[in-house]
């Protein structure tokens, strides 16, 4: 069910019938829901922002949500500067999206309409009823370069949001995404469209606080990248939260990952989405399995999925309108499907991720897949995630490494290192090419995840 086309996100929340008790929360402060509608982040001067293009780019996520909230029908464009951008991309951003305007809590200090630090509403003073269908600017991730700017409309952003069911009770979410990224901003949607409750992390806070006090909230609906859930289930947090529904995306969901999460949370329903910047939420795998069924495929839904030189492609109402101000090819092809550039393999009707098309690395002129070196690794029983990257070779041009981080039943493992080297080794000969198994294993205490969730990738 579709929740039909919104004005804007305050128009959604003066819709909602009874949001009493619901609320928003930050790692500094807390709002209840209906305070969000007449409420002011930006000191009341909303309406010296109508009908301009607005960067909002703040530390504290919750600051961001609200002026999302106060802006969307009002401002002519949102921008939406994720925690990671770095700073000599934003005069390129704010050229490109025509910024008239900065909403700030001094993550840019010469902002005009600087917020306060600590997130606190304010009376509105102002007429806040929408006039404009506000554009959503979103930043693609995973590049070194200037990212994308991808173009989105309410509608498109929120396709995928089903209403609430009455039977489900009290709904919490909550996300350790950023919500200033794609897969963050669907979580803070589905809370305002349908009048649920919020808890979000604070900047740079650690996992285990975060866990603590969404735990403390009632959190019933969480999600994350694989890593951002690898990394929780390290944490004795981990326990802290009693969640009814887990969701992964941004990252292949393997097999481990899955029932591990099952284990740990065994009342839960474990679900692993597939969704992107440009082609929106596309599907939804809920039967505790990784990859997806072949009918997906077939289906005759809103939203179509091809497989075209083994690449998936998506073609729906929930794809981006366009990117803004950028030369490169279009968004989507002519037909108006997008190829997400995520390769699949199809075994026993059923399609399995293996990695992305600009991931590759190359041994020897033999094709490896980071990922799917990964996933084989990720079975081992003392295992809890690895890296796999390349390092040179005056032979091959490149071998593959795997830096790998233990789990807590690593003591013992450890005791003879080479015997677990042996063994991770022999299992990825048992299931890969022998170009793809890792030539070098390193253990690590921890590996490096970006702001986007997603485990940061380098060549050497």
């Amino acid at each position: 069910m579709h929740l039909g086309k919104c004005v804007s996100l305050r128009h959604a929340l003066n819709a909602i019938p009874n949001s009493n008790g619901c609320f928003f929360r930050g790692a500094e402060a807390g709002f209840a829901l209906n305070d969000l509608i007449s409420g002011s982040i930006i000191d009341g001067r909303t309406g010296e922002l109508r009908g301009r293009s607005v960067l909002i780019a703040t530390r504290d996520p919750l600051s961001a949500a609200l002026a999302l909230i106060e802006l969307d029908g009002v401002a002519r464009r949102v921008v939406l500067c994720p925690a990671d951008l770095r700073p000599e991309h934003l005069p390129a951003i704010a050229d490109a999206a025509e910024v008239d305007a900065v909403v700030s809590d001094g993550r840019i200090a010469d902002a005009q309409f600087l917020i306060s630090r600590k997130p606190k509403l304010d009376p509105a003073n102002r007429d806040l009823a929408a006039s404009f269908r506000t554009e959503w600017v979103l930043l693609t991730s995973g590049t070194a370069g200037l990212p994308k700017l991808v173009v989105h409309s309410l509608d498109s952003l929120s396709g995928a949001i089903a209403p609430a069911s009455k039977e489900e009770g009290p709904i919490v979410w909550s996300t350790f995404y950023d919500i200033r990224r794609y897969g963050g901003l669907q979580i803070l949607l589905r809370a305002v469209l349908t009048g649920t409750s919020l808890v979000l992390p604070g900047e740079q806070e650690p996992i285990s606080d975060f866990l603590a006090r969404a735990g403390a909230h009632g959190v019933t609906h969480i999600s994350g990248t694989p890593s951002h859930w690898r990394r929780a289930l390290m944490s004795p947090a981990a326990q802290m939260i009693h969640p009814l529904y887990v969701r992964l995306s941004g990252e292949i969901a393997d097999q481990t990952i899955l029932n591990q999460l099952q284990s740990c949370y065994p009342n839960a329903k474990v679900a692993h989405a597939f969704a992107s910047t440009e082609a929106g939420v596309a599907f939804e795998v809920t039967d505790g399995l990784a990859g997806f069924p072949a009918s997906f495929v077939r289906r005759k839904t809103d939203v179509e999925i091809t497989v075209q030189d083994d690449s998936l492609r998506i073609r729906s109402a929930r794809v981006a309108h366009r990117y803004l101000a950028h030369n490169d090819d279009p968004l989507a092809s002519p037909d108006g499907f997008v190829d997400t550039g995520d390769l699949v393999s199809l075994n026993d009707d059923r399609y399995y991720f293996i990695g992305r098309r600009d991931g590759v690395i190359n041994v020897g002129g033999l094709k490896v897949h980071p990922e799917e070196v990964e996933a084989v690794i990720n079975r081992h029983p003392v295992v809890r995630m690895a890296l796999v990257r390349t390092r040179r070779s005056p032979v091959t041009g490149a071998v593959v490494v795997a830096d790998v981080v233990l789990n807590s039943d690593w003591e013992n493992a450890v005791n003879n290192v080479e015997k677990l080297r042996h063994d991770i080794q022999s299992l990825c000969r048992e299931a890969l090419q022998a170009h793809k198994v890792p030539a070098v294993i390193n253990f690590v205490p921890t590996l490096a995840v970006a702001e986007t969730g997603k485990l940061m990738r380098r060549h050497a």
